[in-house]
């Protein structure tokens, strides 16, 4: 689907214009998306594996649930949006737990520019991971595996690992510290 996206300035600053996201990655125009990373309190994090028909790293491991934020739309609503066609959750905005921006700034062997602006939030999961319905065009497979494993396979990282989308391995990084900070204070 080709919706619109509000396009920004290098800063992440709304410019009051939008465009199709076909044209805003074809000529590399700077975005807003949003990063929903759901963890457990037992210490796990939901991993969600980039379907096989996506343009870029397809089949890889990465946040639970990533899109943009469409024209018109808030970050936290785009959040909300997202997480339902994702994986079929209805979450409310008060259960998101901004973490930070970060800058995405990429381009890849098919033409694309990312220049994304990753809007990032963390939020607990309270239901099994079975009741979730991955989106098919989206999500091939969902999996919970324990922040150790995690931090695991993020010290693995290399350009071949067949694992994660290899260029976040610090993002992944602060994502764990993140998680486990949060678990803590849930958790004392």
């Amino acid at each position: 689907m080709d919706e619109l996206i509000d396009i920004t300035d290098k800063n992440g600053n709304l410019l009051g214009v939008s465009k199709l996201k076909s044209v805003i990655h074809q000529k590399g125009l700077f975005h807003h998306t949003a990063h929903i990373w759901f963890y457990t309190k037992k210490g796990e994090v939901l991993l969600s594996q980039r379907s096989a028909k996506k343009a870029i790293c397809p089949l890889l491991w990465d946040v639970s649930v990533a899109g943009h934020v469409d024209a018109g739309e808030t970050i936290k609503q785009a959040a909300v949006r997202e997480i339902l066609e994702e994986i079929g959750l209805s979450i409310s905005e008060d259960k998101l737990y901004k973490i930070g921006v970060f800058e995405c700034f990429q381009s890849y062997e098919n033409g694309m520019v990312d220049n994304e602006f990753h809007n990032t939030f963390l939020a607990e999961l309270n239901v099994p991971i079975s009741l979730l319905k991955p989106q098919e065009e989206e999500v091939e497979a969902l999996k919970l595996i324990s922040l150790s494993k995690f931090d695991e396979l993020i010290v693995n990282i290399n350009a071949n690992n067949l694992h994660f989308v290899p260029s976040n391995s610090s993002y992944y990084e602060f994502i764990s510290k993140e998680i486990k900070k949060r678990i803590k204070r849930v958790n004392p």
